[in-house]
């Protein structure tokens, strides 16, 4: 069964910086599109950052370019996602997701990692 498994969430000031790991369970991960999202208490979840199976292109949310860096080391099977000047309104449970190449959904999902933003 395939696995994605998040860690490197936790409880930060505002301003701080944490990096969040997504570790894939199958090589074939290495050629798929990956992503993260979140969802904050009483709200849906929403798209924060994808990265292509190459890494060579990324795209982000408005509320976290400039701020946050997805990446992924094909080699590790793993997903990174680098999150500076943090926000209290980055508060949330942070998914990792993947999708075979050409998928227009996102099917594969981790099981979250909890980030909390104290002001």
């Amino acid at each position: 069964q395939v696995q994605l498994v998040e860690s490197g969430g936790g409880l930060v000031q505002a301003g701080g910086s944490l990096r969040l790991s997504c570790a894939a369970s199958e090589r074939t991960f290495s050629t798929y599109p990956m992503a993260w999202f979140r969802q904050a208490p009483g709200k849906e979840r929403e798209f924060v950052a994808a990265i292509s199976g190459s890494g060579g292109n990324t795209n982000y949310a408005d509320s976290v370019k400039g701020r946050f860096a997805i990446s992924r080391d094909n080699a590790k099977i793993t997903v990174y996602l680098q999150m500076n000047s943090l926000k209290p309104e980055d508060t949330a449970v942070y998914y990792c997701s993947g999708r075979t190449p050409g998928a227009t959904t996102w099917h594969y999902w981790g099981q979250g990692t909890q980030v909390t933003v104290s002001s």
